[in-house]
């Protein structure tokens, strides 16, 4: 493969350690969505964040990503994107599990041979970048940590106890 990762190992494909890894991720997604309460989807901590609501259902829809990288070759921001009406917590979660159920029934041995194909983020005309899709993989999962981390700020703002993600949380932690 000519992308960025060129070594294999003998016992894992990057299907494979990639599955595993939305396992993970989407579990801890899971925990952090399943906080927050449906009172509080219009909360805001500064007039640049988005709401709660916007937020969280953003990071419902990653993992969604990544059937979107292995069945496209692009997302055209000028375009429509659609998402349901998220009206309350039952609803976020609904989402959620449908999108993971999307992403992880794209993660077949078959579509290894496709990680070194071009996939394009752009908005019409202007192109912010052309990458293989398992830099595109790589980058929804950031993007998915990296929106929990901005979940958990408004969970801790509202005094929500924040769920471990990679060990236990300040809220869960039992050594203090």
């Amino acid at each position: 493969m000519g992308c960025y990762f060129e070594v294999k190992t003998n016992t894992m494909t990057f299907i494979e350690f990639f599955k595993q890894q939305f396992i993970q991720e989407g579990d801890t997604t899971r925990k952090m969505l399943s906080r927050i309460p449906d009172d509080k989807f219009g909360f805001q901590p500064h007039p640049k964040s988005m709401d709660m609501k916007h937020l969280a259902t953003h990071l419902a829809d990653l993992p969604g990503w990544i059937y979107m990288t292995f069945t496209t070759d692009e997302i055209d921001f000028s375009k429509p994107y659609d998402q349901p009406r998220i009206n309350n917590h039952s609803d976020l979660m609904d989402y959620f599990e449908t999108r993971y159920s999307e992403g992880l029934s794209a993660f077949l041995p078959e579509n290894e041979k496709l990680l070194d194909k071009p996939w394009t983020l752009r908005n019409g005309d202007v192109i912010y970048a052309t990458d293989p899709k398992i830099d595109i993989l790589r980058m929804s999962f950031s993007q998915q940590i990296h929106h929990r981390a901005q979940l958990g700020v408004y969970l801790r703002l509202l005094n929500i106890p924040i769920p471990g993600s990679y060990g236990p949380s300040a809220d869960e932690n039992t050594f203090s």
